[in-house]
């Protein structure tokens, strides 16, 4: 059955993560998402990180560009330029993430644009957004965890400040886009989203930047830990293995605390009790998760109702049974990857193909525009 999306086309001229990310979102519920490279060079993801042994594209640009139909075009080409405007008066997205400016120079601005399809919806997705003082800085997502506050607040509390060891902000930046392209969609009025990297990983910090305006206080950098849900971390069993805990309903803290042995001491009895006495129960903790196998502390958390789990590494993902039940992880044309971020009952998305070759669907789409 056609996807919720299927009457939708989008039009993805965007690179890397955040951009793909969002256009596929729209592919993955059966939009028709046209992604334009550049003509024998292509999205730089077809160079970023590990490669598929069988086919040589890698895995970044085969989970980021799944489900699309892929157009070589030059943009600094009059005539190239022309095929997306006319590509675009069939559309309703526009998914760009060049630096401001930049699609402007190459005449398709968004006044263009608009002038060709007055009800589209031009998603422009930079490090910054397209106005202040930093819309000019070339930015990555590194620099957004890093400005946002992200980085800051993770690591050890005696260590460096740490940034995410995956692709973090672009992940969630293609989210808010996708989410803010349905909006304006919804809206029924030609629009542009201006979306930014900094912004979309400030949306997770939560009441972080309150804290700090109403306040004066900055959350520490505690490792695994949460200044408000303690016990909470990582903690080495007897075996080698590792448990992550969390506390975060003062009703599942009170069970813990009492199932490590401090039950009945009114320094833990309330969050901010243990907000104070953090260091001691922290040592308990750490002492009941060693005195134990997985196994046995597992067993110990499940007796109390209360949370907690194995750190898994990604094997360890692949191999669990309720990861197989609900197919967290899908294969398509023989190539895994995680399947569609949520389940619609009665109209679900779908993972249809990995990105393709390089303009692999160069002739089709010329003959279906008649470009």
């Amino acid at each position: 059955m056609p996807g919720p999306l299927s009457d939708l086309r989008v039009i993805d001229l965007s690179t890397v993560l955040a951009g793909p990310g969002c256009a596929r979102y729209f592919a993955d519920f059966g939009a028709d998402v046209i992604k334009v490279e550049r003509a024998g060079v292509g999205d730089t993801s077809r160079n970023l990180g590990w490669r598929d042994p069988e086919d040589g594209e890698t895995f970044f640009f085969k989970n980021a560009n799944r489900n699309k139909r892929f157009l070589e075009l030059d943009l600094k080409d009059p005539a190239d330029v022309e095929r997306v405007l006319k590509l675009v008066e069939h559309s309703d997205v526009v998914v760009e993430n060049m630096r401001p400016g930049k699609l402007e120079s190459l005449g398709l601005g968004p006044d263009v644009l608009l002038a060709r399809n007055s009800k589209l919806v031009i998603v422009r997705v930079t490090a910054f957004g397209q106005t202040g003082p930093y819309r000019d800085r070339p930015g990555f997502a590194t620099l957004a965890e890093a400005m946002s506050g992200f980085a800051a607040i993770n690591g050890p509390a005696d260590g460096a400040p740490t940034l995410p060891p995956i692709a973090l902000t672009d992940e969630v930046t293609a989210l808010a886009g996708a989410f803010a392209a349905m909006t304006a969609l919804h809206s029924g009025v030609g629009q542009v989203v201006d979306v930014s990297l900094i912004e979309s990983i400030v949306q997770l910090m939560g009441p972080l930047p309150s804290l700090w305006a109403k306040m004066g206080e900055l959350q520490p950098r505690l490792g695994s830990g949460l200044p408000y849900s303690i016990p909470r971390g990582a903690y080495q069993t007897k075996d080698g293995r590792w448990i992550a805990v969390s506390t975060s309903a003062d009703s599942v803290a009170a069970r813990v605390i009492e199932m490590i042995g401090l039950g009945g001491d009114e320094r833990f009895a309330t969050v901010d009790d243990r907000m104070l006495h953090r260091d001691e129960v922290e040592a308990r903790m750490q002492a009941w998760a060693a005195e134990r196998t997985l196994t046995e502390a597992l067993d110990g958390f499940a007796a109390a109702d209360a949370a907690a789990a194995e750190i898994y590494d990604m094997q360890n993902l692949f191999e669990d049974p309720h990861a197989t039940a609900r197919e967290m992880f899908v294969e398509a044309d023989g190539h895994p990857m995680a399947g569609v971020v949520a389940r619609l009952s009665e109209t679900p998305g779908e993972v249809r193909h990995p990105g393709r070759s390089l303009g692999s669907d160069n002739d089709e789409i010329y003959r279906e525009f008649d470009l």
